[in-house]
């Protein structure tokens, strides 16, 4: 392998990063707005059904896409847990400005 191919395949990779940087960003910005719908109507942070839906579709796709459907599903808890904790965030927020109008 040329110094030139290993340049190419470094650069796509870097792209590849990139572009998940931002999807996964994109992806926290519609999660943020979901854990504050969740703290203003008093619904819980997990959703324990729908993160196995998620799960079950994710793996599904990953098999369809030559991907270890294992290591779909680790990234996708990591996720998931971070969401989660996201959403506890802005209960415990939503809580406390409750508090503080009272």
């Amino acid at each position: 392998m040329s110094d030139d191919t290993l340049t190419r395949f470094r650069q796509s990779i870097d792209n590849i990063d990139a572009a998940l940087i931002h999807m996964l960003a994109e992806r926290f910005k519609v999660t943020q707005a979901v854990g504050a719908y969740k703290a203003t109507h008093g619904l819980p942070p997990a959703d324990p059904g729908r993160e196995e839906a998620q799960i079950a579709r994710l793996r599904a796709l990953a098999k369809q896409a030559d991907l270890d459907p294992e290591f779909s599903e680790k990234f996708l808890r990591f996720i998931i847990d971070e969401v989660i904790r996201h959403h506890e965030q802005a209960r415990r927020s939503d809580k406390a400005r409750g508090t503080a109008a009272a």
